[in-house]
């Protein structure tokens, strides 16, 4: 991702943080999130991927790169976009889960953060975000042999990075009303979100 994030590095990090999901979900509720919140913030992030008692500590270095080049990446025009996923030094198998555990949080992100119900979303986005829910469950065939399957996992990882841009740009709208309307909501009476799983 972006080159200068490495999956090991942030998943052994997200691992010592008691992390509640692992490195590609977490970027995958990240993404999904950006996506749909204007507003969403490190804050944001960081409570819903870790345990309450890890929050409030001194600002996360690594997290916050993760987070500001996700978002430089989304917001620029280069499509430069990439997902957090291992690269090839993994077993096939664990990337192909990998990719399915990153649509799964990106799915996640939406829905929690005002997209309702991310597959009913208008046009192309809606469509994008159910093949993404296909994704969810991609797993390995064994009687296609590694080749096919190298390739069937780089069309797919390539299908996602190009949709959820797509997803981004289609959600303008949903992203562009920042006020929030009178007695809507009070500051600090939010809901807490229960801790769990993201599944």
């Amino acid at each position: 991702m972006h080159r200068h994030h490495n999956y090991l590095d942030i998943q052994r990090h997200l691992s010592e943080s008691r992390a509640l999901t692992d490195a590609a979900e977490a970027h995958g509720t990240l993404s999904g999130a950006l996506c749909a919140c204007a507003g969403y913030r490190l804050g944001d992030w960081l409570a819903e991927i870790l345990p309450e008692d890890a929050l409030g500590g001194a600002t996360d270095e690594l997290l916050l790169a993760v987070f500001e080049s996700t978002q430089a990446a989304l917001t620029g025009t280069q499509m430069q976009f990439e997902l957090l996923l291992p690269d090839d030094s993994l077993p096939l198998a664990r990337r192909t889960e990998a990719l399915g555990l990153w649509c799964n949080g990106f799915v996640y992100g939406l829905g929690m953060n005002g997209a309702d119900d991310p597959e009913k979303l208008p046009g192309d986005a809606g469509e994008i975000v159910r093949d993404l829910s296909q994704i969810m469950r991609a797993g390995v065939d064994e009687g296609d042999g590694l080749e096919a399957n190298e390739s069937a996992l780089t069309e797919l990882i390539e299908f996602v990075r190009v949709g959820v841009q797509v997803v981004f740009e289609y959600l303008s709208e949903l992203r562009a009303p920042a006020t929030v309307p009178a007695g809507a909501s009070i500051p600090g009476e939010l809901p807490q979100q229960p801790p769990g799983r993201l599944h």
